[in-house]
């Protein structure tokens, strides 16, 4: 399934009225590890100003020790001082990484903004090596910019 196909799909989740805010967080992160081949592991992290840490919230995929990152540790916490989309075509080639799993090979994350604040972001892990496009940012750009809508 296409980005433009999957962009409806993730907002009519996102304005379901049968839904907790968590229930639908969690949706989006299935409709695309489910239909995005190499969106192996999908979640969101939530970012608490005042300890200066992110905590993980729902996702899809495979267990993560992960539930609390430092900002400024690992990509999701170098977002999070950044606030800038990272993407990291070798996980490998990378300094300030946290190993989640060896199947890990690539990592996309999109900072989400609420009133100009980040709050969190979306994180993506690939078991392939730099399938990451433009293309891709655009759409989880669009993919937060809908789930902003529930804060």
């Amino acid at each position: 399934m296409t980005f433009q196909e999957l962009q409806p799909q993730v907002t009519a989740i996102t304005i379901s009225t049968t839904l907790s805010r968590d229930e639908k967080l969690l949706a989006v992160c299935q409709l695309l590890q489910d239909n995005i081949d190499y969106y192996n592991w999908v979640g969101f992290y939530f970012a608490n100003q005042e300890t200066q840490t992110l905590h993980l919230g729902p996702y899809v995929g495979a267990e993560t020790d992960h539930t609390v990152i430092p900002f400024g540790k690992g990509i999701c916490g170098q977002v999070a001082v950044s606030n800038d989309n990272f993407v990291v075509p070798d996980v490998a080639a990378q300094d300030n990484y946290i190993a989640c799993s060896f199947t890990v090979k690539s990592e996309i994350v999109v900072p989400l903004f609420v009133n100009g604040e980040n709050i969190g972001q979306i994180d993506i892990d690939s078991h392939v090596i730099d399938p990451f496009t433009d293309a891709d940012e655009r759409f989880l750009e669009f993919v937060n910019k809908e789930i902003t809508k529930l804060y």
